[in-house]
């Protein structure tokens, strides 16, 4: 991540400088203060799990390492970040750092302390674990202006990582140290924006069974209106010529290569789109919008419609975006807050119930059919999903059948709460996502499967052998958004499993304004920095991974739309050898990832995963690579 300079004026410097001469003269005179960290105000640290506690672990309990125990101190939780102002005027920074007695899972529970001065590394305790003695932390910090503390999560995620920051105190002659936000970025749009003449995105091809029915938008941006036209189209396939919207019935196996044209006053385009009628789809990871992460149980028909006009209206269709997907709470629970999402799970027939919040299902995916969208549907295996509504379990056939007449054209399927009614073996894992997806493929449509196991059995070596498209490598992205590379690494170490229509899932886009996962809050900004957000986008599509964003459609900013939305960046993540890239390490918080391309070329992406800005350099040979080459920044184009 970049930290921005400061900008000062000579004349306010000057003064500052007198002014601060004479303040440390007559703090020098009074002699030196001890402040305790756990003093001074927390709201502003920034942390995996919980909040700052004072004199307490991130537990409540009170602090103790490895049999020890401390009066004063923070407990937090990795990863955290406290970034304290010190003003020049403190000398020493002391503490005891360690994992607390408290952490539940001993072998989970693993920690790295880190303490820099203005972006230069004073301390580095090495990993800790629970049971470990607590290190002593005694550095100078004469003339530091900012101190970071970092409790990292060594690597290998943040569960019970309760890191206790134990007799925490700055030594300091005058004023005393504050507890800080993170300095700013500026949220700068490096995407230009497209231009008026009519440009054609979106993958090369798209698969399809035959006789199902087929919709295809062509992501095309440009000034509207727009005139579209198709040669060589299949005769079951008609083309909406002003909306840009292919549908009909696939036609028998074969591929078909169509020419998509595109005309404005400003210019026109054209591309080939091959429709490949035959046993596989999702030939390219797919692409839209889930509802989870921004609206939680508050979701309605009303919401969902919303997104899909959203993404119609705002160029996000423009650039590929597909699938306007419901996640959870859409039916019927046993009990809830909301009265009106409470009631019976069936019906006489032993047909699921939606809720009163979703009172015409068919009517809902022919709105989002009608702007040229695909509509997505959520359950679980087990009796009830994770919000406590009803699931599939038992009702298998009936709930497919009665998805596929609904209109669905995605199906999450959510473990949740089918570890009650099975044994938690690898075939386990399997069995359910294998009996829904032999369903799914009998049903007259073409249903994209999403295996939502949390990366449990190594569900990435079978997934596809159940008829799964892309599975989760891993658990809720949203509960350690501060770990997003961290997360990006460890699904790329399944890249050999990456192949068209089979892919690596680690979790949805989360950017812009989403709610915060622990508490189902209502959206607010994400928290991660203008870098960390571009480096999000970037890190899924070098992986192929399936590109969703969860956000809150209602408050999509410029910043946020620029990032979804640079097709440039998109076409890396949608090229069709669906190929993840593989990791070339750089030195300490840097690395590459290079993916190969189907025209011959590769996609490079250079990362810094540190807190400060780094110089990084990049020899060709290290990646691969032969010069010389002509580069391309895709996301200034």
């Amino acid at each position: 991540m970049r930290l921005p300079a400061r900008l000062s004026h000579p004349l306010r410097t000057a003064l500052c400088t007198v002014l601060s001469t004479a303040l440390a003269a007559t703090a020098a005179a009074q002699g030196p203060t001890t402040t305790c960290l756990a003093d001074l105000d927390l709201a502003l640290i920034r942390q995996g799990w919980g909040s700052p506690q004072k004199d307490r672990a991130v537990t409540g309990r009170p602090l103790a390492i490895a049999g020890a125990g401390f009066a004063r101190g923070i407990g937090t939780h990795g990863k955290a970040r406290i970034w304290l102002a010190l003003h020049g005027a403190a000398q020493r920074f002391r503490a005891t750092v360690g994992v607390d007695d408290g952490a539940t899972d001993p072998a989970r529970a693993s920690i790295t302390f880190t303490v820099f001065g203005d972006g230069r590394r004073l301390f580095d305790s090495g990993v800790l674990r629970r049971g470990d003695p607590g290190k002593a932390i005694d550095v100078d910090v004469t003339g530091i202006q900012h101190l970071l503390l970092l409790a990292g999560d060594a690597g290998d995620g943040n569960d019970s990582d309760h890191a206790d920051w134990a007799e925490a105190t700055i030594v300091h002659i005058g004023p005393a140290p504050r507890v800080v936000a993170a300095p700013d970025e500026p949220a700068e749009l490096l995407t230009p924006p497209p231009p008026l003449a009519p440009r054609i995105h979106g993958p090369a091809l798209t698969g399809c069974r035959p006789g199902h029915p087929f919709l295809y938008r062509i992501p095309t941006t440009g000034e509207r209106p727009i005139a579209f036209a198709a040669e060589q189209l299949p005769a079951s396939i008609a083309l909406d010529a002003t909306n840009g919207i292919l549908r009909g019935t696939v036609p028998p196996a074969g591929t078909y290569r169509v020419t998509l044209r595109a005309r404005n006053p400003h210019g026109e385009d054209q591309r080939t789109l091959r429709i490949v009628a035959g046993d596989q789809i999702a030939l390219t990871p797919p692409m839209g919008w889930n509802h989870w992460y921004a609206h939680y149980d508050r979701i309605t028909d009303e919401l969902m419609r919303h997104a899909a006009d959203t993404m119609v209206a705002s160029g996000m269709a423009d650039v590929g975006y597909q699938y306007v997907n419901i996640d959870d709470c859409w039916m019927n629970a046993a009990k809830h807050r909301d009265e009106r999402r409470v009631g019976p799970l069936r019906d006489g027939n032993g047909d699921i119930l939606p809720n009163a919040y979703f009172p015409d299902m068919p009517a809902l995916t022919a709105y989002i059919h009608a702007r040229g969208l695909k509509a997505g549907i959520y359950t679980s295996p087990g009796p009830t999903t994770c919000g406590g509504f009803a699931g599939t379990w038992q009702h298998e056939a009936a709930d497919a059948a009665r998805f596929a007449a609904w209109g669905f054209d995605f199906l999450k399927y959510d473990w949740c709460s089918y570890g009650s009614v099975a044994q938690k073996e690898r075939a386990t894992h399997r069995e359910p996502y294998r009996v829904m997806g032999r369903l799914l493929q009998q049903q007259p449509r073409d249903i994209v499967f999403n295996l939502c196991q949390y990366g449990m059995g190594d569900v990435w070596e079978w997934g596809a052998e159940v008829g799964g498209h892309c599975w989760r490598t891993a658990g809720d992205l949203g509960f350690e958004l501060d770990r997003i590379f961290e997360v990006a690494l460890a699904n790329a170490r399944h890249r050999e499993w990456s192949k068209p229509g089979a892919y690596n899932d680690p979790d949805y886009v989360q950017i812009g304004w989403i709610g915060e996962a622990r508490t189902n809050g209502e959206p607010r900004p994400c928290g991660l920095t203008p870098n960390e957000q571009y480096s999000f986008m970037s890190l899924w599509c070098l992986m192929a991974a399936p590109l969703f964003y969860s956000g809150d459609l209602r408050q999509l900013d410029p910043f946020t739309h620029n990032v979804l939305c640079n097709p440039e960046v998109i076409a890396i993540d949608q090229d069709e050898l669906c190929q993840s890239a593989r990791v070339v390490e750089l030195g300490e918080d840097r690395f590459a990832m290079v993916k190969d391309l189907v025209d011959g070329g590769q996609a490079v992406g250079v990362f810094n995963r540190g807190e400060f800005p780094a110089q990084v350099e990049v020899v060709w040979a290290k990646l691969g690579l032969a010069g010389p080459m002509v580069v391309r920044d895709l996301w200034r184009q």
